[in-house]
């Protein structure tokens, strides 16, 4: 029997750390209503603080990017969680507002931006020559998890003992992913006498070695295709849909248990959508995949002010659920191509970034046209037109495999 790879354990291990960060990321629109209850704030003022929390996670991501290639994942995967659970930690005390854009908003926020997409792209660069696109879909499928997971459990725990306990036992899981992080994380392969999981190609082996600096990279037409198409992204994701679908649907006469369902549904088939998404990645043309969901994308955001009955939102959940983090494969992959592997950390960091600054703008939109208009209706339109550009955008980046083919064609002449 063939023994199993440690660097599988490394993506478990990795696959737990990412769940529990977006699962700590799901709690804002589970606490939103219970929040304006018991303090009286405005749905703006707690948007700003989801906002700050969404900008402080995004230049997060550039800063553990930059660190995890210095320091190595198991460094900041433990600086991330320990972050965490030290910002919810004392919300439980919450009293004023400033404590919730501080807490939540800078130093949960810039704790989850560290234990990210982009870590999980370093893991696997690191630990697998073979599987990479599939160990990326996966690791993108932890975000999908974490909703699957948390949401409808928290939902119910907010339910029957109040939004003290949804941070009360997200600070608790945050401390305890520590643990296996200590014991079973390991950087490279290399620290545990291994080589990494298949053979690299003398392709993929000059495409790892190559570097680009994020001076270089920013002049070129690429880099900001892709920052643009992934602010798209997060202002049709985590900013909009990850904080105001719930207290959308509440105030459109959905029932809480029937929404959890709704969210558990649009949960599996992100796993689904993001985990085929990198099988396929390995397999066609990754502009063409990104501008496939964004296109559909646009379209279930453009249905859902129209959505009145569960079973339109069941739908919603499915076509919306199967591309939520399936635009993450070939985003790293594109970025890889296009910089180089080793460059991924540092300039799909600030990638991220953009797709945070996308996501924090959205959140706060969201509350503001809601406290001004009384509904959602006029930010899930926006969703839906930026959702069509973004698949222009894709469109327009280079494509990397056809110039590598006309490199290798002139050098064997």
């Amino acid at each position: 029997m063939k023994k199993l790879h440690y660097g599988w354990i490394v993506v478990m291990v990795t696959f737990v750390a990412l769940l529990v960060s977006a699962g700590v990321r799901t709690a804002p629109s589970v606490i939103i209503k219970p929040l304006e209850a018991d303090f009286g704030w405005t749905r703006a003022s707690i948007s700003l603080a989801v906002a700050v929390s969404l900008f402080a996670f995004g230049f997060g991501a550039p800063l553990g990017g930059t660190l995890v290639d210095r320091f190595g994942p198991r460094r900041i995967m433990l600086t991330g969680l320990t972050l965490i659970a030290l910002g919810l930690a004392p919300l439980l005390a919450l009293q004023d507002l400033w404590q919730l854009h501080l807490l939540w908003g800078l130093v949960v926020g810039v704790g989850t931006g560290m234990v990210t997409n982009v870590l999980g792209a370093t893991v696997a660069l690191r630990w697998f020559n073979q599987y990479r696109g599939m160990v990326v879909g996966i690791f993108g499928a932890a975000s999908a998890a974490g909703q699957l997971i948390f949401v409808p459990a928290l939902i119910a725990l907010v339910t029957t003992a109040g939004w003290q306990s949804v941070i009360a036992l997200m600070a608790f899981i945050a401390a305890a992913t520590l643990i296996p992080v200590v014991i079973f994380m390991r950087n490279r392969p290399q620290d545990m006498g291994l080589e990494a999981v298949g053979k690299a190609t003398t392709v993929s082996a000059a495409t790892d070695a190559r570097v680009t600096t994020l001076r270089e990279a920013i002049k070129t037409r690429d880099f900001w295709l892709l920052a643009a198409s992934f602010f798209v992204c997060g202002y049709t994701t985590n900013g909009l849909i990850g904080t105001h679908l719930l207290p959308h649907t509440l105030e459109h006469g959905f029932v809480e248990a029937d929404i959890s369902w709704a969210l558990a549904i649009m949960g599996v088939m992100n796993i689904v959508g993001t985990t085929a998404s990198g099988w396929l990645s390995d397999r066609f043309d990754n502009r063409k995949l990104l501008a496939t969901y964004y296109g559909f994308r646009a379209l279930s955001l453009a249905a859902l002010p129209f959505i009145l009955e569960m079973q339109g939102m069941f739908l919603f959940a499915i076509v919306y659920g199967l591309d939520w983090v399936a635009t993450v494969p070939p985003t790293v992959n594109l970025t890889a191509q296009r910089f180089g592997r080793a460059s991924l950390g540092t300039l799909y960091g600030w990638i991220f970034c953009s797709h945070m600054i996308g996501a924090g703008i959205a959140s706060y939109a969201g509350g503001f046209f809601r406290d001004a208009l009384g509904d959602y209706h006029l930010i899930f339109i926006s969703a839906a037109v930026l959702g069509l550009v973004a698949s222009g955008l894709a469109l327009g980046i280079g494509d990397v495999r056809k110039k590598k083919q006309a490199q290798s064609q002139l050098a064997s002449v």
